[in-house]
């Protein structure tokens, strides 16, 4: 790919244009150690340390970095089952990440929930949701629960193409338009609803034109572009703070493995295809070159920064190696709040039974 002659179109928007060196600089490697974060957690399933389901994020990192570098302190993600990016954007450490996918006590999630599972109220991100588009009401929750507390918040609440044909998405489309809630619903379309591509998939032109159905503004984005992502997610969470308006942002980017790790890479899609966009709209190739473009960054240092992720994984992948396993009497813990917290508990009768 040859590098670009000038800056990305969306780079003159006010949210890319008032960005230092620094802020961008630090945007890409973010990228770079998703990226080498998701390969080292290949290598680690490939070699029986991760079991259950393991989908990777390689090739849909400028979405998870873009959206989540506009949010405020205020604002909240939620998320479905492909969520190592979203985790990795908002701040949590790959060591905790890496850990909860070995099933270790020293997880995210205590070990208790693994690839699917990553939670971190901390950093207001909710997860890490397994049941397709059942994250999707939980988001308009939330978005709710601010509104009702008069915070000017939003919620980014992420999907897959697949889960805009489930029911209960367009049951929360209906009562965010009806609520005025402050919720961005964002799709992120790689094309394929696990193994079925859109077209075989999804009747009518467009996932996020759906939107109009219930009287929201909606919008299409390139997720291979992070300046554009940065720009059009900015753009619906203005709207949810200012206005408590809810937004669909269609995002269009891709996956280079299977749905999950294992199923194979090409059974329903041909490795040219693959390929062809990794050639031409490998994101984080066009960030890379975009920078360079920019005199932000150099080859030295972008080999610094991949050098370093890099490293990063591994150690991750070491903590998570030495870390303990969940107590066997911990199995209990965790499911209920009122069994952890017995002085509060208000229901009667028992809720675990041996």
């Amino acid at each position: 790919m040859n590098p670009p002659t000038g800056p990305s179109p969306a780079s003159h928007a006010p949210v890319n244009a008032r960005l230092t060196s620094t802020e961008r600089l630090d945007l890409y490697r973010q990228m770079v150690r998703i990226r080498r974060f998701e390969e080292r957690s290949l290598r680690a399933y490939q070699q029986g340390k991760i079991g259950g389901f393991l989908h990777l994020y390689i090739g849909q990192e400028a979405v998870a970095v873009g959206c989540c570098s506009v949010m405020e302190k205020t604002d909240h993600v939620i998320t479905a089952y492909r969520d190592h990016g979203h985790a990795l954007a908002v701040g949590m450490s790959p060591n905790e990440l890496m850990a909860e996918m070995y099933g270790k006590a020293s997880g995210c999630s205590k070990g208790k929930g693994g690839s699917m599972h990553f939670f971190d109220p901390s950093r207001n991100f909710w997860g890490g949701h397994g049941i397709v588009g059942g994250q999707v009401p939980l988001g308009a929750g939330i978005a709710f629960a601010l509104k009702y507390r008069g915070i000017a918040g939003a919620c980014l609440t992420f999907m897959g193409d697949g889960a805009v044909n489930q029911g209960a998405v367009h049951e929360t489309f209906n009562l965010a338009a009806l609520w005025d809630l402050p919720v961005v619903f964002i799709i992120e379309n790689n094309g394929y609803s696990m193994g079925t591509s859109q077209r075989r998939s999804s009747a009518g032109p467009g996932l996020a034109q759906r939107a109009e159905a219930y009287g929201m503004e909606w919008d299409l984005c390139n997720g291979h572009e992070l300046y554009e992502v940065r720009e059009k997610t900015d753009r619906m969470l203005q709207l949810a703070r200012q206005k408590s308006r809810p937004t669909v942002l269609e995002i269009i980017t891709y996956r280079y493995r299977g749905h999950s790790v294992a199923d194979p890479d090409s059974t329903y899609r041909t490795k040219d295809e693959i390929e062809n966009y990794r050639r031409t709209k490998d994101p984080l190739t066009l960030i890379h070159d975009t920078l360079v473009a920019e005199g932000v960054l150099t080859a030295e240092l972008a080999k610094e920064i991949d050098t370093a992720a890099r490293a990063e994984a591994d150690r991750a992948a070491e903590f998570a190696e030495a870390s303990p396993f969940p107590a066997v009497e911990d199995i209990l813990k965790d499911i209920y709040w009122e069994e952890d917290n017995p002085a509060h508990k208000k229901s009667r009768g028992r809720i675990v039974f041996d």
